[in-house]
C-alpha cells in the first residue's frame, strides 16, 4: 500500500509539473501556425519573429527565405532595413539630450530652422509627437517633419547624427549587426533581399540614406538587446521612458518616437517600419513585461494594416500575438472563413470585432491583386455591421479607408461602381470630420467618394480643404487634390 501511495504521489506531481509545459507548447504551436498562415496570405518571402518575456526569449522563429532566387533560408544572422522603427532610436537620443541638459522639448523649432516657414508655435515636442501640423499640439498626423530632428540632434549634441547614435546606443549596447545605411557599399549578403508584391513576388530595392525618421539596419538579436536596455533603463531613466511612452493628450496615439494605446484595457506601446520592400514591428506590453519583434523582407507586414493612423489592432500579426500571449483568447481563430461567418460569435467582444475588421482591411488591400477578395472583405464587414450595428460608436479612419478602398479597387479594375457601403461611408465620414475637420486623409477619402458619385461641388469642397489648409507640409494627398482642382476648374 505504501509503495502504491508513493507512486500515486509521484504521478500527481509529474502531472502538475507537466501541465504548464504542455500549455506553453500549445501557445507556441498556435502562434507559429498563425504566423505561417499570415506569411503565406501576404506572400512574404522571409519573416523573423521573436517574443521576449521578463528578459528571456520565449519564442524565436525564422520563416521562409532571405534570398528567393538562391533559396537561402532566413536565419538569425540576417539583417533587415527597419525603416521607421528607427524613430524609437531617435526618440531615445532626444530624451538623452534632455537628460543631459543640452535640449528642451519646449524649444521652438524656429531656433534650428530660422529661415523656414514653420509655425512659430511649433516646439521640439510637437515634431517628436507628430502633432506639429494643423492646430499645433492638438491632432496627430504622421509627418515627414520628424526628419527635422536630425539637425536638432546634431546641433544639441555637437556631433553628427551618426556619431551620436553610435556613441549613445550602438556602441554601449555592443550592437554588432546594427548600423545606419548610407549607400550600397554597406550592403552584404547578410541583409535579407528586398521584394515587392506586384504580378507575383518580384525583386525589390533597398532605400538608402538615413535620418531620425528611418535608415537603421538591424536584426532580431540586436533589437532584443535594445529592447532590454529600454526595459532596464540603461539608456534613459525611467522618468524619461514614461514620458516617451505617453501622449500629450488622450486623443493622440503617439508619444515621443513611439505609439501607445489601450487595447481591451491594457496599454500597449509599439513602433512600426515600412519601406517599399521591408516592414518591421516592435510591440511591448509593459504591464506584462512582454515584447514582440517582427522583421520582413517585403512591406506587407505593415502596409495592409494602415498603421500610419496609429492603431496596431488593425495588424493581424499584432492581434495574433495579443490573442495568444496577452489576452489568452487562444480558442479564437485568427482568420475567419466563409463557413465561420455563418455562426454568431459569442459576444466577447471588442477584440473579436477588431479582429474581423483587421481581416476585412487586409482583404481589401489584397483585392488589388485578387478581385475576389473584394467580396471577402465585404462579407467580413457585413458580419461586423450585423453583430455590432452601432458602427458609429467604433468607426474610425481605418474603417472609412476600408470602405472607400473597396470602391477604389472596383473602379480601377473596371468592375463598375461598388455602392454596397455608401450609407456607412457618408455617416462615418461626417462623424469623423466633425471630430477632426482638418484631417487630409478624411478629406481625400470623401473628396474621391463624391467625385466618383459625380457630385463635383462636394468633391471640390473636400479637395480645397486639403490645398488651403494652413500649417501642413505637402504630401501625396496635396498633389492629388491640386491635380483634381486643376482638372475641374470649370466646376
Amino acid at each position: 500500500m505504501k509503495q502504491l501511495s508513493i507512486l500515486t504521489t509521484l504521478l500527481v506531481l509529474f502531472s502538475a509539473c507537466s501541465q504548464p509545459i504542455e500549455k506553453k507548447i500549445d501557445i507556441t504551436q498556435k502562434f507559429s501556425k498563425e504566423l505561417t498562415e499570415l506569411k503565406t496570405y501576404f506572400q512574404i518571402p522571409g519573416l523573423a519573429a521573436s517574443i521576449e518575456k521578463d528578459g528571456k526569449v520565449i519564442y524565436e522563429n525564422y520563416l521562409g527565405v532571405s534570398n528567393k532566387e538562391k533559396k537561402i533560408p532566413l536565419d538569425s544572422t540576417h539583417q533587415f532595413s527597419i525603416a521607421s522603427l528607427t524613430k524609437v532610436f531617435s526618440g531615445v537620443l532626444i530624451m538623452k539630450l534632455v537628460e543631459e541638459g543640452k535640449l528642451s522639448l519646449k524649444t521652438p523649432v524656429k531656433k534650428y530652422f530660422p529661415d523656414s516657414q514653420l509655425d512659430d508655435h511649433i516646439l521640439v515636442k510637437h515634431i517628436l509627437s507628430h502633432t506639429s501640423q494643423g492646430e499645433v499640439g492638438k491632432h496627430f498626423y504622421y509627418s515627414s517633419r520628424f526628419g527635422a530632428l536630425t539637425k536638432i540632434i546634431e546641433e544639441a549634441s555637437g556631433k553628427s547624427f551618426q556619431n551620436y547614435m553610435e556613441e549613445t546606443i550602438f556602441h554601449p549596447l555592443k550592437l554588432k549587426n546594427t548600423f545606419l545605411l548610407k549607400d550600397s557599399t554597406q550592403v552584404t549578403s547578410k541583409i535579407a533581399k528586398p521584394y515587392l508584391l506586384d504580378d507575383g513576388v518580384q525583386k525589390g530595392f533597398i532605400d538608402y540614406g538615413y535620418s531620425t525618421s528611418a535608415g537603421v539596419v538591424s536584426n532580431l538579436k540586436d533589437l532584443r538587446i535594445f529592447n532590454q536596455a529600454l526595459d532596464q533603463n540603461t539608456l534613459i531613466s525611467e522618468t524619461s521612458k514614461k514620458e516617451m511612452f505617453s501622449s500629450e493628450n488622450d486623443q493622440n496615439p503617439y508619444g515621443y518616437g513611439i505609439f501607445n494605446q489601450n487595447i481591451n484595457g491594457i496599454k500597449v506601446v509599439w513602433v512600426y517600419g515600412q519601406y517599399d520592400c521591408y516592414s518591421s514591428l516592435l510591440l511591448k506590453v509593459p504591464s506584462q513585461n512582454i515584447t514582440l519583434i517582427l522583421l520582413a523582407n517585403n512591406n506587407l507586414m505593415s502596409d495592409p494594416a494602415r498603421l500610419i493612423y496609429g492603431d496596431v489592432s488593425t495588424s493581424l500579426f499584432a492581434l495574433s500575438f495579443l490573442k495568444n500571449y496577452v489576452f489568452e483568447f487562444r480558442d479564437m481563430n485568427l482568420l475567419e472563413t466563409a463557413d465561420s461567418l455563418n455562426f454568431k460569435q459569442e459576444p466577447d467582444t471588442d477584440f473579436y470585432r477588431k479582429k474581423v475588421l483587421a481581416q476585412a482591411l487586409s482583404e481589401s488591400f489584397m483585392a488589388r491583386y485578387d478581385v475576389k477578395k473584394i467580396q471577402a472583405s465585404a462579407q467580413l464587414l457585413e458580419k461586423v455591421f450585423a453583430e455590432y450595428p452601432g458602427y458609429l460608436e467604433y468607426a474610425n479612419i481605418n474603417l472609412l479607408h476600408n470602405l472607400t478602398f473597396l470602391k477604389d479597387v472596383a473602379f480601377y479594375r473596371g468592375l463598375g461602381e461598388f455602392n454596397q457601403f455608401d450609407d456607412q461611408i457618408l455617416k462615418i465620414g461626417e462623424k469623423l470630420l466633425e471630430q477632426d475637420s482638418q484631417n487630409p486623409y478624411l478629406h481625400t477619402y470623401m473628396g474621391t467618394f463624391y467625385d466618383r458619385k459625380g457630385n463635383n461641388k462636394k468633391a471640390k469642397y473636400h479637395f480645397e480643404q486639403i490645398v488651403n489648409a494652413k500649417n501642413f507640409s505637402k504630401n501625396w494627398y496635396t498633389q492629388e487634390a491640386e491635380s483634381w482642382l486643376r482638372n475641374n476648374q470649370e466646376n
